[in-house]
C-alpha cells in the first residue's frame, strides 16, 4: 500500500467510514505507467526461495515465482493491448470476465491467485506467529467451521478432490462478510470471478495444488503438500486481508 492509498484510508477511519482496501493494493499486483495506466507487476516475494523450506524446497519456489508466474503477468499486460477491460483494477477485471475471455481468465487468474499465495505463506520457524489469528477472524472461523481444526480438514479435502489442477479457497461471503466458506476451483478460476462460480467471495487464502506447486518435492502426495502449506500459513495476514 502506498502512502496516498494509506492516507486516505485513515482519513476514512476517522471519519467512521469502514473501508475495504483492494485485495490487489494489498497484494501488490500492479503500478502505473507513465500515463497513470495500471500496468500488472510481478510482486517481489518478499524473502529467499528457501525460506519456506523443508515445506516447500527452494527448485520449486524459483520455478514457480520467477518462471509460472512471472509468464501470467506477462501474457497478461499482452491481452490486454486493445483490450476494452484495460487499465482495470484486478478485482474489477476479474469481476467483469466471461468465459470467452480465455487469456485473461487464465492469465488474470494465474496473477492473483499467486499474489495472495506468496503472501500468506510464511518464511522462518515462528509457528506461533503464523498460528495467530485476530479475534475477529478467530471468531469467524468457529462460527463458520466450528474450530481452527475443522476450517484446515475442510481446505485439505477441497485440495484433494481437486480433480487435475487448481485451487482451494477461504473466503469471505459477498453477501454476508461475517460467514467464511471454503470452496475449490479449476485451473487459474478464483472466487472473485462471479459469472463464472457458484458463489463469489472475497479470497483470504489460496492454496494451489497445480503439479508444478509441489512435484519435485511431493511427487503425486498432495495430502502432504497441503498439510505443510497449512504449517505455513501466516494467519495474521490473512486477518490483514479479510475485510
Amino acid at each position: 500500500m502506498n502512502k496516498r492509498e494509506f492516507l486516505r484510508i485513515s482519513s476514512a477511519a476517522t471519519a467512521g467510514l469502514i473501508v475495504t482496501p483492494l485485495m490487489s493494493s494489498l497484494l501488490g499486483c500492479s503500478s502505473a505507467d507513465a500515463a497513470g495506466q495500471v500496468v500488472f507487476t510481478l510482486p517481489a516475494l518478499g524473502y529467499s526461495f528457501d525460506a519456506l523450506a523443508p515445506e516447500i524446497d527452494a527448485a520449486t519456489m524459483e520455478i514457480h515465482h520467477g518462471k509460472h508466474h512471472a509468464g501470467y503477468v506477462r501474457k497478461l499486460n499482452s491481452a490486454l493491448e486493445d483490450h476494452a477491460l484495460k487499465g482495470y483494477k484486478l478485482e474489477k477485471l476479474l469481476a467483469d470476465l466471461g468465459a470467452e475471455d480465455v487469456a485473461l481468465r487464465r492469465n488474470g487468474g494465474g496473477h492473483f491467485n499467486h499474489s495472495l499465495f506468496w503472501k500468506i505463506l510464511a518464511p522462518g520457524s515462528g509457528a506461533s506467529e503464523r498460528r495467530s489469528l485476530s479475534p475477529l477472524l478467530l471468531e469467524r472461523v468457529e462460527k463458520s467451521f466450528g474450530s481452527m481444526s475443522a476450517l484446515e480438514a475442510e481446505l485439505t479435502a477441497a485440495g484433494k478432490s481437486r480433480f487435475g489442477s487448481g485451487w482451494a479457497w477461504l473466503c469471505q461471503d459477498d453477501k454476508n462478510p461475517d460467514e467464511l466458506f471454503v470452496c475449490s476451483t479449476a485451473n487459474q478460476d478464483n472466487p472473485l470471478m462471479h459469472k463464472m462460480v457458484p458463489r463469489s467471495g472475497r479470497p483470504i487464502l489460496g492454496l494451489d495444488v497445480w503439479e508444478h506447486a509441489y512435484y519435485l518435492n511431493y511427487q503425486n502426495r498432495r495430502g502432504d503438500y497441503l498439510a505443510a502449506c497449512l504449517r505455513r500459513v501466516n494467519w495474521t495476514i490473512v486477518s490483514d486481508l479479510m475485510a
